[in-house]
């Protein structure tokens, strides 16, 4: 957990936003500008191929002029010859955070929409960016989408060198079949994987992601999509042109694409048109009878009587087929409706919440409430659902207190699982208690930094645990008189003091003194 901020000339560090397996991402302020970046260092200065490929990103954003773009402000070098790309800082999160949600339709077509306004631009300018996926977008905080991290970009004319090894590249997850299988790509190839992002959006998963790397790459390859449910099932010809095995029967390029999401946004196209019901049709078999029924103004008395009975023969006759109809449909709903329900119980104690798509406890519970608004029953399967969510989530973010794991991996943390349940739950008093242990863990970890007289070190725990809990009293009290801390240390020991016996030194193996802190206080915490 030693997390020392790095010193870059012209920039005000002040936390680190999240790490790869190349290069890190810090917030920082550029003081000649006042202004908030993210600041994208390399983790290695000795990798000069991947030095090149990194300015060569950098070039590449610079050169791309859009609002859906991440824009570059600076290239540079750190004094220990790693470089860093200076960049527009995305306040909003990004993509990935909403993970498992299930997005409104017109939501989810608009963030598809400006996604593939920047691509048409990228490729446009003979590029690929070859990782589209939820990490990769980010959002301003007015909800406009940014497109970033283009460090495996690469110009449509030259082969990739990773490819032409077969070594793929990307995140599998969401790779096109041709990604996965290390073959020439083109801007096709991003189409596919934006495909892969709108039916997570739009069911809450995503299909492709298998238990393994060869898993998730032979659904890919093999799978199709799966069937939407009914109330998204007309972005069903749309989904199926994006995530084309064949590269040929996908939209040729972003621009057909924007052109198809142009006539989904017209409502005649959305909207089926109206099927006549059974009552309409037999109404139509008797239309006939009524008009002949109707009786001319000139016809005597007695023609009239025989007609009026026969029309309102026909009346009655209507009202019993409703009637039968309406009887049929009403138990035909409930039938439907039990088996909704019945498969929602089945599937929460077979421990699918939420996965696999279209066949978990979630899905068949929501089911039934687009059936039926007033079920009492799928409305307490889906709280359950909640509850059972909200348990998983608890036992992991503990887990990773254990492990130490508080902050990082980004969506494998204490914090993340914590955030998760509060997402659920906003207020869960267990989550916001977790949050605050996770607070206090820093809290101590910054004492023990200040104690060893390393205070940058204890002012990055303490920005630190001010992420998990912005109002921790006891971080926001050493924040504000971390520049009163005497630099000196603390007191110097007695030089009278003897060194302890043997018998106490700790043995040779014992652990680094941050993490014996951490676990001294996670016992005083438990």
């Amino acid at each position: 957990m030693d997390e020392r901020l790095p010193e870059i000339p012209g920039y005000s560090v002040h936390s680190r936003l999240g790490k790869g397996g190349m290069a890190e991402v810090y917030l920082a302020t550029q003081e000649s500008l006042h202004r908030k970046v993210a600041v994208k260092v390399l983790l290695n200065a000795n990798d000069e191929a991947f030095s090149k490929r990194f300015i060569r990103e950098g070039h590449i954003v610079a050169s791309l002029h859009h609002p859906t773009i991440i824009t570059i402000h600076d290239i540079d070098r750190l004094a220990d010859g790693r470089y860093y790309l200076a960049m527009e800082f995305v306040g909003g999160g990004d993509l990935a955070r909403h993970k498992g949600e299930v997005f409104e339709p017109r939501r989810a077509l608009e963030i598809v929409r400006q996604i593939a306004t920047g691509l048409a631009v990228v490729h446009e300018q003979g590029l690929i960016h070859r990782d589209i996926k939820p990490a990769n977008i980010l959002f301003r905080s007015d909800g406009t989408v940014v497109i970033t991290d283009f460090g495996i970009a690469k110009a449509l004319e030259m082969d990739s060198e990773l490819t032409g090894l077969g070594i793929a590249v990307g995140s599998p997850a969401y790779s096109s079949p041709e990604q996965t299988q290390c073959q020439p790509l083109d801007i096709r190839t991003d189409i596919y994987s934006l495909g892969v992002i709108l039916l997570e959006m739009l069911i809450g998963t995503n299909p492709f992601r298998g238990a393994s790397y060869t898993q998730t790459v032979m659904n890919h390859v093999q799978m199709p999509p799966p069937s939407l449910p009914a109330h998204i099932s007309p972005y069903k010809a749309l989904l199926e042109r994006m995530l084309a095995k064949d590269p040929n029967q996908r939209f040729a390029d972003c621009r057909a694409l924007l052109q198809a999401l142009d006539e989904l946004d017209q409502p005649e196209r959305l909207d089926e048109p109206d099927q006549p019901s059974e009552v309409e049709l037999e109404s139509t078999r008797f239309a006939p009878a009524l008009i002949d029924a109707a009786p001319p103004q000139a016809e005597p008395a007695r023609r009239r009587s025989p007609d009026r009975r026969l029309a309102l023969w026909a009346l009655g006759s209507l009202l019993l087929i409703g009637a039968a109809s309406g009887t049929g449909l009403y138990l035909q709903q409930q039938l439907k409706l039990a088996e909704l329900l019945a498969r929602g119980e089945q599937r929460l104690a077979e421990g699918q919440l939420v996965e696999p798509a279209q066949d978990n406890a979630e899905y068949f519970f929501n089911r039934a409430l687009q059936l039926d608004e007033a079920s009492a029953e799928a409305r307490q399967g889906l709280q359950r659902v909640a509850a059972a969510r909200i348990a998983g989530y608890r036992q992991l973010a503990e887990q990773r207190i254990a492990e130490e794991h508080l902050l990082e991996p980004e969506d494998d943390s204490a914090v993340f699982y914590y955030r998760q349940i509060l997402r659920l739950a906003p207020g869960h008093a267990q989550a916001l208690a977790g949050l605050n242990q996770v607070a206090l863990l820093y809290a101590g970890m910054s004492e023990d930094a200040y104690a060893k007289g390393d205070y940058d070190l204890a002012r990055a725990y303490i920005k630190h645990g001010l992420e998990a809990r912005p109002d921790s009293p006891e971080l926001l009290e050493l924040r504000d008189q971390h520049e009163q801390r005497p630099r000196s240390g603390q007191a110097p020991r007695p030089s009278a003091a003897p060194p302890p016996p043997a018998a106490e030194q700790p043995p040779a193996s014992a652990e680094p003194t941050e993490s014996n802190a951490f676990k001294r206080l996670w016992n005083s915490i438990f």
